[in-house]
């Protein structure tokens, strides 16, 4: 999916490394074939060939003659000799939407240093993120990243954070924090990125405006809060019915079905504008807009977050806040090997908020101003 933030040979790499960290390749399990790869991920034979070679090298997979490609059965944490430092990375993502940038941006930060990173991931479920906290446990680790699953929903998976201390093994978060941790987060400041976007709609003379926000995290949950505080602060009144909340589940039909509800409304009920959660929603949300029979900006102004690759993939040129993405990446790599070789632990005060910035294109602008 995300073609322009990194290879595709890299991004095929990820996935198998995903399935086997996760759990899905046990050692000794054959691959599947290259052509059956190949045919999977529509990519080429070449670009499936260098990806299985360099996980030969670094000695995740093995080949044997004329049967295929086998996970190993010690994979490179596992290796008593294995020279290098190890630091983990659990992400709720790997390779889809901004995620690849933060992941490439910790493991250059990392392998300039001399550590080697073992990436993990939890399909942003929390009983995959008990899997994944248990699998780095098991292994040597001089710290861990950690970005928390549905942090909005608790924080079911306190022990093994808590066997973290217990071990020594210095962690931080990335994007958000669980509220009974006191690790330090790298993160955006998402309340003011909510406030931004809808501030920036106001200040076009919009009036009507829905917002859309996924609330099993505290990202969706803050940007949410800005949006209603730029409509307070402006003294503009916000109907209950346009702010749309869902959750992951829900992202690919909820979202959808609200927009196209609202925008086959009449006119005067209608919104002018949409705030929505990230990119992705944007651009899904885009094809409502189109289905309707309306237009963007023209008919609707729509305002996305995050300015990932998705921002510019369409005719129409999104405004978006600005996430960090491999720089945060970068930094949170720098901040843990600190905290590993000052050989303290964590504290919240070591953490860093990002300040979005609002990026105006051609998806917003005042009502009827291109009517």
């Amino acid at each position: 999916m995300d073609l322009q933030s990194i290879p595709k040979y890299m991004q095929l790499k990820q996935e198998i490394l995903q399935w086997i960290t996760g759990g899905r390749l046990k050692p000794d399990d054959r691959l599947p074939t290259e052509f059956e790869l190949s045919d999977t991920f529509a990519m080429s034979r070449q670009t499936v060939r260098q990806a299985i070679g360099e996980l030969v090298q670094e000695g995740w997979l093995y080949r044997v003659q004329g049967k295929g490609t086998f996970v190993s059965s010690a994979l490179p944490q596992q290796k008593k000799n294995e020279s290098a430092p190890a630091i983990g990375i659990v992400t709720t993502y790997i390779s889809d939407y901004i995620f690849p940038q933060i992941v490439r941006g910790a493991e250059a930060a990392l392998r300039g240093s001399g550590y080697r990173l073992v990436l993990s991931c939890t399909d942003n479920d929390k009983d995959k993120e008990k899997q994944c906290l248990e699998m780095m446990l098991e292994h040597p680790l001089s710290g861990l990243i950690v970005e928390p699953t549905k942090s909005a929903q608790g924080n079911p998976n306190l022990d093994y954070f808590l066997s973290l201390n217990l071990s020594g093994i210095p962690y931080m978060m990335i994007n958000e924090r669980y509220p009974d941790l006191d690790a330090p987060c790298i993160k955006v400041d998402d309340e003011l990125g909510g406030f931004l976007a809808a501030d920036h709609l106001i200040s076009l003379g919009h009036r009507r405006i829905a917002g859309f926000f996924k609330v099993d995290d505290l990202q969706g949950v803050n940007r949410m809060k800005g949006f209603i505080r730029a409509h307070r602060e402006r003294q503009l009144g916000l109907s209950p019915d346009n702010v749309i909340r869902y959750v992951t589940e829900e992202k690919r039909t909820k979202p959808y079905k609200e927009a196209e509800a609202m925008l086959a409304g009449s006119g005067d009920g209608r919104p002018t504008a949409f705030v929505c959660y990230n990119d992705e929603l944007a651009v899904m949300l885009l094809e409502a807009v189109r289905r309707i029979g309306l237009r963007v900006p023209e008919d609707l102004s729509i305002v996305g977050y995050d300015d990932s690759f998705l921002a510019t993939a369409t005719e129409v040129k999104l405004t978006t806040l600005t996430h960090p993405k491999e720089e945060l990446g970068v930094k949170a790599a720098e901040m843990l090997m600190a905290m590993i070789e000052a050989k303290r632990p964590p504290g919240e005060e070591e953490g860093y908020v990002y300040r979005p910035e609002l990026i105006v294109r051609g998806s917003t602008c005042a009502p009827g101003e291109m009517a």
